[in-house]
Formats: C-alpha cells, structure tokens, sequence
C-alpha cells in the first residue's frame, strides 16, 4: 500500500522542499514565484465593497453620548460605593489596630509583673534556704 500512495516529497516541487532556514541561510538564491507570491503581500489589492447602508455618523452620535453618559453616572456610583467601602475598611483596620496596641500593652504588663513576682519568689526561697542551712 505504500508503494501505491505518492509521497510528499514527489508531489512538491523542488522550489518549495526548501525550508525557511536554507532560503535564510542563502540569501543570494531567490525564491520561486509560487512562495513569493503566497509570502508577499498582494500589489493590487481591491478597494473593499462597500455593505448595506452604513449607519451615518451623525444619528449614532446622540445614542453614544447617551450610552457615554450613562456610563459615566453607573462608574460615578460604583466608584463612591468602591471609596465607601475603603473607608469603612480602614475605619474597621483602624480599630482593630488600637484592639491589638491595648492587647500587646497588656501583655507586656503582664510580662513585666510576672518577672516581678519570680525575683521576689527567688529572693524569698533564697531566704528560707539560708534559714534552713544556718
């Protein structure tokens, strides 16, 4: 079955076997009109047909401005919703920072008071120590 189906190889002409880079790499060489012409942009190009009716510019004009308008009012809203919501957040960050200064004052407090109470339960042992050995 092999023998039967044409390989690719015989079917391109020997123009189009050549890869990118060997053109690259010869720069001398030019190219087969086929590749040339499938690579380079068309010279005569047509000018586009023109479709149905185009809308005129001057009656979507007021539908843009409308729609513009629009726009602008729901951005105005949602950015004032966006800047509420900032400073509600910030007024809520703000107060939990205060919670957590009067939480870590306490706990220096704490802290301090209990290295009191330590040297003041070494000094008594060490006092009852020496009434015991003397």
């Amino acid at each position: 079955m092999n023998e039967m189906t044409p390989t690719v190889e015989k079917l391109m002409p020997h123009a189009l076997k050549k890869t990118t880079v060997d053109i690259i790499r010869d720069p001398k060489r030019t190219m087969a009109p086929e590749i040339e012409c499938m690579l380079s942009p068309s010279k005569k190009k047509k000018p586009p047909v023109p479709g149905p009716d185009p809308v005129p510019v001057e009656s979507s004009a007021p539908s843009f401005q409308a729609t513009a308008a629009d726009a602008s009012a729901e951005l105005s809203v949602l950015l004032s919703k966006y800047a509420e919501m900032l400073s509600d957040r910030a007024a809520a960050d703000s107060c939990q920072m205060k919670d957590l200064e009067g939480i870590l004052s306490e706990a220096q407090h704490l802290e301090s008071h209990l290295q009191e109470k330590k040297s003041q339960l070494k000094q008594t042992l060490a006092l009852i120590s020496d009434k015991l050995q003397g």
